[in-house]
């Protein structure tokens, strides 16, 4: 694993790869620069599905003008452009995002990238005195995570994580109904991510790229290997080198609204995670069903993923309590189900106690702006702390798996046994498989080994902590290297 010296960080940052990224630009990192009449300006940074909604959402908001778009796809970044110029209204084209951080008169980045390149092009802006909003989940690895706490605290910028169910009203009113003892304490929360995936298919080599993507930049820290998969865009979520699998995708918002309800402000201090690519017959590697417990003590979390229908015959997702995706929190007196869009509070016995409607954090973007005007921290409803701890949860959860090998069910059960928790959560997910007439003799399910964290330097201790270290961080291709010293 190579290792970025302090001579090689300065002479990649006065590189061409990082021009205007370097002292010039860090002598304003405090600073906060605005436009005409206050104006915050944002660049919007890939314009696909999610791009466009934070194009119409911070479009709304007062106070703001999209001055630039970058794309390394000039597909969308063209057809969005033209939007601009059939309303007279100017906005800078990018290809390459190390040109727009050149570019002074931009105040904050929205970054709405793949996984892989949310630290770097978030460590890059800081650096260059810009205020950031990153998709989730905040990194590729728990240790580019850090780095990118260190960047928003060393340069002083307002770095958010698009986690936008602790903005949502009803969430927040649940979580100030649990601190009032409503329902007793908390005993366990479970994170539910059940989200209906098709199969990528297969390919038998090499796909083209199409010609209006620079595959450089879009591969950037990544290796740059041929294209083993149909579709370019949205399926990279399900391959390791530039993605975290539903894990990361979905998990980065139920881990983390469940984490939220316990209090816990650290990663979990062990984790063990069971399952597979299981019922898809297709090329990808992340999994699409999968368990894992998180030993927070005295209150644990337990988060489940299913890509498979309800059943083989009802195309429709499964549900828990009436949940696809959220969480179910269990208190002494009862508990609640829900997520964003808010849930409802029961009793024991399964009656509706209080509901807390809520509006899927409407109003995250909006509470990201606030931040960005007042420079507090605290203002924000996900800081780029929060993102890191929720998505070194994430990452813990993959590793697991990826350290873990296929055993038939007896055996997982057996080794499994002693956490009723975990059992229970198995024995479900077979009940599932089994539904879906998955055959799990001829696609067996995987159990990773129970891994222990160490909170201070954020690596893994103890059995199996040799290897689950190797993905604590990644190797870079040269010039996309996270650098060692922010």
């Amino acid at each position: 694993m190579s290792v970025l010296t302090r001579r090689d960080f300065i002479r990649n940052l006065t590189a061409a790869a990082c021009a205007g990224i370097g002292a010039g630009r860090q002598t304003r990192a405090s600073s906060k620069i605005q436009g005409a009449n206050g104006d915050i300006r944002i660049a919007i940074v890939g314009l696909r599905k999610k791009g466009k909604q934070h194009l119409t959402i911070f479009g709304r908001i007062p106070g703001v003008r999209i001055v630039a778009l970058c794309d390394v796809d000039t597909q969308f970044l063209d057809f969005e452009a033209k939007k601009f110029k059939d309303r007279n209204e100017d906005v800078a084209k990018y290809v390459d995002y190390r040109k727009l951080l050149e570019n002074k008169e931009i105040d904050a980045v929205i970054i709405v990238t793949p996984d892989h390149w949310h630290a770097l092009m978030t460590i890059w802006a800081c650096q260059a005195g810009k205020d950031v909003y990153v998709e989730k989940p905040l990194s590729h690895n728990i240790w580019e995570g850090r780095k990118m706490v260190q960047a928003a605290r060393k340069y002083k910028r307002i770095v958010q994580v698009g986690s936008q169910n602790r903005s949502d009203v009803g969430l927040q009113g649940f979580a100030e109904y649990i601190k009032g003892g409503n329902l007793g304490s908390i005993k366990l929360v479970r994170a539910i991510s059940y989200n209906l995936r098709e199969s990528l298919g297969k390919v038998n080599g090499p796909q083209a790229i199409p010609a209006s993507v620079d595959y450089n930049l879009f591969q950037g820290p990544a290796p740059l290997v041929p294209l083993m998969r149909k579709n370019l865009h949205y399926d990279w979520h399900w391959f390791w080198d530039t993605g975290t699998g539903e894990v990361g995708n979905l998990g980065a918002h139920n881990i983390d609204e469940s984490r939220w309800m316990i209090g816990r402000q650290k990663i979990a201090p062990k984790a063990i995670s069971i399952g597979g690519r299981i019922g898809m017959d297709d090329g990808g590697e992340t999994t699409n069903t999968q368990i894992t417990f998180f030993d927070y003590q005295p209150v644990p979390i337990i988060y489940e993923v299913r890509g498979l229908p309800r059943n083989k015959n009802l195309y429709a997702a499964d549900h828990f309590r009436g949940t696809s995706f959220g969480m179910v929190v269990y208190c002494e007196g009862g508990y609640f189900a829900g997520g964003r869009g808010g849930g409802w509070a029961y009793d024991n016995n399964g009656r509706k106690v209080k509901q807390f409607p809520g509006d899927g954090g409407l109003g995250h973007q909006a509470n990201f702006i606030k931040a960005v005007r007042s420079r507090k921290i605290s203002d924000q409803a996900a800081d780029v702390l929060e993102g890191h701890v929720s998505a070194a949860l994430c990452h813990m959860a993959n590793i697991s798996y990826r350290l873990g090998r296929k055993e038939p069910v007896e055996k997982i059960t057996e080794a499994i046994s002693d956490n009723s928790i975990l059992t229970e959560a198995f024995e479900r997910c077979l009940t599932h498989l089994r539904v879906n007439q998955v055959d799990i003799r001829r696609e067996p399910i995987t159990i990773g080994p129970c891994l222990t964290f160490d909170r201070k330097s954020e690596r893994f201790v103890g059995e199996f902590s040799k290897w689950a270290n190797m993905f604590v961080r990644r190797d870079y291709r040269e010039p996309f290297v996270v650098p060692d010293e922010i």
